[in-house]
């Protein structure tokens, strides 16, 4: 889809549709609206009136052939009330927004930006609700709807701001085309997406965007003793993956830290012998959301350029109760030493997360961020909203990816960590246990379980597991993989 600044009149544009944001408000018809009404011959107003044009968030109200516009359809998008606005909202206006024409077979449309964001950021999101709007995810479909949305104008900037608006619609595309090319990776099902081929296509990307990738195979992996990854791969015929990829800038900063981000990649997870219901098992291919969250991560960096290196390590392995899989009451070494009693083998995320961390420390990373689908307590917890953000004693690391979080409009809640939970897991007969001896606080015993394999580096697990599958298509955005916490991981990348 190309997405062109535009700095002609926007009343003088030869387009299918022109879009424009309305605020919720006593009268909604203000500012650049008003304009817009005046030229429509009072149109605006009159649907204001009836109560048809509120602004309330995402309401569509659709004119066609309106009055005094070269385009032939003029769309106002409710964009709530103008002390919320914010990056989030005007990006899932963009998507809402395409979603909406294309269902209309519309092929080029106009946004008309408007509102308070400064210019870059405002650019930036309405072009990231652009390209992640416009993904699908029926490929595999064979009476797939041709329709497609070909161009897009971006209207209504000042023309003095044209430059800081080109640099946002620029940050914007690689955003999102990385936080789509991690969602095709997430929406893959495990027949087509196995520990090798996601090494494979990590490999690929890597190569495309000038990072160094090395890829370990089920005997590196063997001579490392990773033995947490490697009980968990046992019970199937595919062998496990630890695909590490790095960024390394060419003017790095003295002192910098070296940023870690580690991302579970069960490529299907059947729970093992402790073998999950039948009832939604397919979406377990979803099970390396983060894994491929932490890969897409790694692409924009390398077109952003931050100036700090960044290792990415993605443990990649099928989770099989087959007739060789661990069993419940097993006992694993994990690469750092540390032993596992293994209670239940649906926790299986934390195992092989264990490792990745381990071997992150020893590549020398000095800060963490681990992002995994680990468990159904934080959906309990904090349902499909907020990603659950757990951290060690380091809490301004914490503080920092909390406040890219905000800057991104990803929703995201620390959860607590006190020293209590972490008796949870103290093994009968091994150092810890793979899951909690109390009752509830599940997602904080997953989290303590990691905490021992990051010991002093600073640290924070994000719990994805609520955010990182749309159930139900959003008005912005398709049924299916997200992509969340992408935006916040390239934001604190590049703060650093």
């Amino acid at each position: 889809m190309q997405i062109t600044l535009e700095t002609k009149p926007y009343a003088s544009l030869e387009t299918d549709a022109l879009v424009t944001p309305v605020f919720e408000g006593d009268d909604p018809v203000q500012g650049r609206v008003a304009e817009l009404d005046q030229l429509t011959g009072g149109l605006l107003k009159k649907l204001a009136a009836s109560g048809e044009l509120t602004g309330k968030t995402l309401e569509f109200t659709l004119l066609h052939t309106p009055a005094g516009l070269k385009a032939r359809r003029l769309l106002l998008v409710g964009a709530g009330k103008k002390d919320q606005f914010n990056v989030a909202t005007l990006r899932k206006i963009a998507g809402a927004a395409l979603r909406s024409l294309k269902a209309k077979s519309v092929s080029n449309f106009a946004f008309l930006a408007g509102g308070t964001l400064p210019v870059a950021d405002g650019s930036q999101a309405i072009v990231e609700g652009l390209l992640t709007g416009d993904f699908e995810t029926d490929k595999y479909k064979t009476d797939k709807k041709d329709k497609k949305i070909e161009s897009v104008l971006l209207a209504g900037f000042p023309e003095n701001a044209a430059e800081e608006a080109q640099k946002g619609m620029s940050r914007g595309r690689i955003i999102a085309e990385s936080q789509n090319f991690a969602r095709d990776l997430i929406n893959e099902p495990s027949n087509k997406l196995t520990p090798r081929v996601l090494a494979e296509k990590a490999q690929a990307m890597a190569k495309d965007a000038g990072l160094s990738v090395d890829v370990l195979d089920e005997k590196k992996i063997a001579d490392l003793k990773m033995g947490a990854l490697l009980s968990v791969a046992q019970g199937g015929p595919e062998p496990p993956r630890m695909i590490v990829v790095t960024y390394t800038p060419a003017n790095a900063k003295p002192g910098a830290p070296v940023i870690g981000l580690v991302g579970k990649a069960v490529t299907f997870d059947t729970g093992g012998i402790s073998i999950k219901p039948a009832d939604g098992m397919e979406k377990m291919k979803y099970d390396m959301a983060g894994g491929a969250t932490m890969l897409g991560t790694m692409r924009a960096l390398a077109a952003l350029k931050p100036n700090v290196k960044v290792i990415c390590v993605v443990p990649a392995t099928e989770n099989m109760p087959g007739g060789t899989a661990q069993k419940p009451g097993d006992i694993q070494t994990a690469m750092s030493g540390k032993t596992i009693e293994v209670l239940n083998t649906d926790a299986e995320g934390r195992l092989i997360l264990a490792d990745a961390i381990t071997y992150a420390k020893q590549l020398g990373v000095t800060h963490i961020v681990d992002a995994a689908t680990l468990t159904g307590a934080i959906v309990v917890a904090l349902a499909n909203i907020n990603v659950g953000v757990f951290g060690s004693a380091d809490q301004s690391w914490t503080d920092k990816l909390l406040t890219s979080a905000k800057a991104t409009g990803e929703k995201m809640w620390q959860m607590p960590m006190d020293d209590e939970y972490r008796e949870f897991i103290k093994g009968s007969f091994a150092d810890i246990q793979n899951i909690g001896s109390g009752k509830g606080g599940g997602s904080i015993t997953g989290a303590w379980f990691i905490r021992e394999f990051a010991g002093d580096t600073p640290w924070i697990h994000l719990d994805i597991a609520g955010t990182a599958w749309n159930d139900d298509a959003k008005p912005w955005l398709a049924k299916g993989p997200t992509g969340v916490a992408l935006r916040t991981l390239v934001h604190l990348v590049l703060s650093q």
